[in-house]
């Protein structure tokens, strides 16, 4: 049984459901990944070569985990979400100086080249479309410009694709139940669905501007993390 919304409806349902689930969302995600999605985040944060020059944006923030990360590095950090359940949840952690606000990620409120630096954690296979994030990435991104995605995904080989289905599509949805929201959990993993291959992944990004683009695994393919470079 399917818990993925009709394509209409799918911005207004992510927004509800993301609102419902903020409370518990960071407690869930260090159950799910025993930590390492943390892991992979300060190792994204590296990989980009974040310093104080740098004004970051944190696209669809949550609750602040990746603008905490690059605020160890610079000063200028935004986190942005559309959720105001989840921006709770950032505003209750001591973030420092981060702004932080809530948008569309296909309206951001910002200037044109305003941000060298864009990072997102978990989120492309919650929106509409991704070619116009990415389009929208790129306008507010200076030339030269980095991003980095980090993302759920698929490993290939039979035992290990074997074992994180049981685990990803059959365990979180049943100790997101318990724990959390039954429908949310049930969701997640099923969302999976949205997210292109890595080729049609790149070409989105080459189309909307961005070259040197890189993917590194984690996790024996549980989880991807993707660098590009703003042309």
């Amino acid at each position: 049984m399917t818990a993925l919304p009709a394509p209409e409806e799918k911005a207004a349902a992510v927004q509800r459901m993301f609102d419902r689930i903020a409370p518990r969302y960071d407690r869930m995600n260090r159950i799910m990944t025993g930590r390492m999605d943390q892991r992979w985040r300060r190792s994204l944060v590296e990989r980009l070569g974040i310093d104080d020059e740098d004004r970051v944006l944190d696209l669809a923030c949550g609750t602040g985990d990746f603008a905490e990360i690059a605020r160890e590095h610079t000063r200028h950090v935004i986190g942005l979400d559309f959720a105001r359940g989840m921006l709770h949840g950032a505003r209750a952690r001591d973030l420092g100086a981060v702004e932080l606000v809530q948008a569309d990620a296909l309206r951001l409120p910002l200037r044109d080249g305003s941000i060298t630096v864009a990072v997102s954690g978990f989120a492309l296979r919650n929106f509409v479309a991704l070619p116009p994030v990415f389009a929208e990435l790129a306008r507010v991104l200076a030339p030269g410009g980095r991003i980095g995605l980090l993302e759920v995904d698929r490993p290939d080989r039979g035992v290990v694709r074997l074992g994180h289905h049981v685990y990803f599509d059959r365990v979180v949805p049943f100790v997101g139940g318990i724990l959390s929201d039954r429908s949310a959990y049930r969701y997640l993993p099923q969302s999976a669905v949205y997210l292109p291959d890595k080729h049609e992944l790149a070409r989105m990004l080459r189309d909307a501007g961005f070259r040197d683009i890189r993917k590194r695994r984690h996790a024996m393919g549980a989880a991807q993390s993707i660098t590009a470079v703003r042309a």
